[in-house]
């Protein structure tokens, strides 16, 4: 089975536009193929798994990857499955926020000698002449069409700015130019960008003639990476210092038992036939299939020792040992304690477990809050200073969040 057939195995492939050709470059190990980031936070996410992972089987394949920092496009911001415009960032911290990205794109691509290329498209898209650029790439694009794109047609009805509006053009001009400069013949995008991939390979065969045409892009399906990317209204971060590996392994370890092997065959590296061993088992043999995966992602992305040390600190928590091990912890302040003492309420909100005293009053109220393992049920419930000193005290609202509170 060749890499492109494991792909589609795995349930990563959505669209191709030319898959006999796509199938015979890859398989060959002859594709040099690019996926873009843009650098709109200091951290990759875990809705970036998908892309690192699939730019590191192919590179295992024998397929040269090159990794696009969007310090250009990040300028401008994809409207793409957005109701509202970006934050405008400056060019500072794009810049900082790129070379973040950078750092942590190594732990999966092999950049030496030559293996992959690591390229900003701020080198080219920033030095563009307005009027050359309308010249030579905006005669090749149809307004009607773009129109009838996806990625705008969600945001027609709340507005569109002409900004934005230009970034299928600047996508499409990233293709083009790694085409002529790289040998760059495909790229890989989520599902939600298909219809500006779609501009980059037209724009290639208008410009360059109809032979350019035969392999250059294909379209991971990236709706699942999407969910992958938030729990609790945060994103999860691949920074250790955003997002502890603790707290990661946590993330992964309590996906649905409906996406757990989904996980496990699109982003791990375990062999198929484990997989679908794996496929067969049902009920507490689930929770074991967590375990694995969450154990797979925390050592590709922080390592083995990390991986072992979150692993073993979770199941000391959740095995009733009482051990705080790598839990997340966060310092209360002076300002919290009054007389010296501070309630549960305020140590709920202070700790981030819970937004406000009210949404705190409500889950000490419903039994869903626990201080060491023994359940609260009074709102006036005080702690002294010395109760958080050494170790501190586990608090946890529900089964899944929870903080070890010092002072």
């Amino acid at each position: 089975m060749g890499i492109y057939e494991e792909l589609k195995q795995r349930g990563l492939i959505a669209q191709v536009t030319d898959e006999e050709k796509i199938r015979d470059l890859i398989n060959a190990g002859k594709a040099t193929f690019y996926i873009g980031f843009d650098c709109t936070a200091d951290s990759l996410t875990a809705g970036h798994f998908m892309a690192l992972t699939l730019m590191k089987r192919l590179q295992m394949a024998g397929n040269k990857p090159i990794a696009l920092i969007g310090g250009g496009t990040t300028m401008i911001g994809d409207p793409s499955g957005r109701t509202d415009m970006r934050k405008m960032l400056t060019r500072e911290d794009i810049n900082h926020n790129a070379e973040c990205f950078k750092r942590q794109m190594e732990r999966f691509i092999d950049f030496s000698d030559g293996k992959a290329l690591m390229v900003n498209n701020a080198d080219w898209l920033l030095n563009l002449n307005y009027v050359d650029l309308l010249r030579e790439v905006g005669a090749c694009f149809s307004v009607n069409n773009m129109l009838r794109a996806e990625c705008y047609k969600q945001r027609m009805e709340k507005g569109l700015s002409f900004l934005e509006f230009n970034y299928m053009i600047m996508q499409s001009y990233d293709f083009y130019y790694m085409f002529q400069k790289y040998d760059c013949n495909l790229e890989f995008g989520g599902d939600d960008q298909w219809s500006n991939m779609l501009g980059g390979t037209e724009l290639i065969r208008r410009k360059l003639g109809k032979d350019a045409h035969a392999m250059t892009i294909t379209l991971l399906t990236d709706s699942q990476g999407k969910k992958m990317g938030k729990t609790a209204g945060n994103a999860v971060w691949l920074d250790p210092n955003k997002t502890t590996p603790f707290e990661f392994y946590q993330y992964w370890r309590n996906v649905s038992d409906a996406d757990v092997l989904k996980c496990i065959r699109m982003l791990t590296f375990l062999p198929m036939e484990q997989i679908e061993e794996m496929d067969k088992w049902e009920g507490s043999k689930l929770n074991e299939a967590k375990e694995i995966l969450a154990r797979e992602l925390t050592t590709l992305v922080h390592g083995e020792e990390e991986a072992a040390k979150a692993e073993a600190g979770a199941k000391a928590l959740f095995g009733g040992a009482g051990a705080t091990g790598d839990v997340p912890s966060v310092s209360l302040k002076e300002e919290d304690f009054r007389d010296g003492k501070v309630d549960i309420l305020q140590v709920l909100v202070s700790s981030g477990l819970c937004s406000s005293r009210g949404d705190a009053r409500r889950n000490v109220e419903q039994g869903g809050v626990t201080v060491n393992d023994e359940k609260v049920t009074d709102i006036k419930t005080e702690y002294e200073k010395s109760a958080f000193a050494g170790e501190g005290l586990l608090v946890k609202r529900g089964k899944k969040n929870f903080k070890k509170v010092v002072f």
